[in-house]
């Protein structure tokens, strides 16, 4: 009886360090797929970014599902740091979609280029989830090209201040994003004939 009394706690202690091994494995297995935080621009200036900035390309997401061309955004820079931001595209019937929301720093914690944005009715702002994630991936020194992400890496777009981007300045920006974890094959490209 004592012996298999101690034969049952042998297995009991067996099974418990397999199953201890393969959750161990497990996490591994996890952590190794675990993406690094996005590599952030140093700084932005909020009054030089804002303005009129064209949608060159962007990783298809819902709801931008109904613009087929001539895709924009406008900043403007309100009190207290933050930006109104205004959204405008061309659906296929040639009418147009608009949009307001505001963006703001994500944190005091976080870079500058760390931002977030929300286009829910301002009277449910104070919710965390009507507020998406904008990082500033890339910018150059004249603010006149940036890249914007988000953390998962299901979101990106690819902006500049004219409708048309040199292809050598496209390509380093692609690289920059397939650096950072992003499936620029995916990427839908935006016509623009409003010019």
């Amino acid at each position: 009886m004592m012996a298999d009394a101690r034969s049952r706690q042998a297995a009991v202690h067996r099974a418990g360090l397999r199953l201890a091994f393969m959750l161990a494995g497990l996490m591994l297995v996890g952590m190794s797929h675990a993406q690094e935080p996005l590599k952030l621009v140093d700084d932005v200036d909020l009054e030089r970014y804002q303005g009129t900035w064209y949608e060159i390309a962007l990783l298809p997401n819902r709801f931008q599902r109904r613009c087929l061309a001539n895709t924009r955004a406008d900043y403007r820079l309100l009190e207290q740091g933050r930006v109104e931001v205004t959204n405008r595209c061309q659906r296929s019937d040639g009418s147009w979609i608009e949009v307001v929301g505001e963006a703001r720093r994500a944190g005091d914690d976080l870079p500058a280029a760390a931002l977030e944005v929300r286009f829910a009715p301002r009277w449910l702002a104070w919710l965390p989830m009507v507020w998406g994630e904008y990082r500033i991936i890339a910018l150059d020194d004249d603010y006149q090209l940036a890249m914007v992400g988000t953390e998962d890496r299901r979101f990106l777009w690819i902006l500049a201040r004219q409708p048309d981007v040199a292809e050598d300045r496209l390509a380093k920006l692609l690289d920059l994003a397939r650096a950072q974890g992003f499936e620029t094959e995916k990427l839908s490209w935006t016509p623009h004939d409003d010019r």
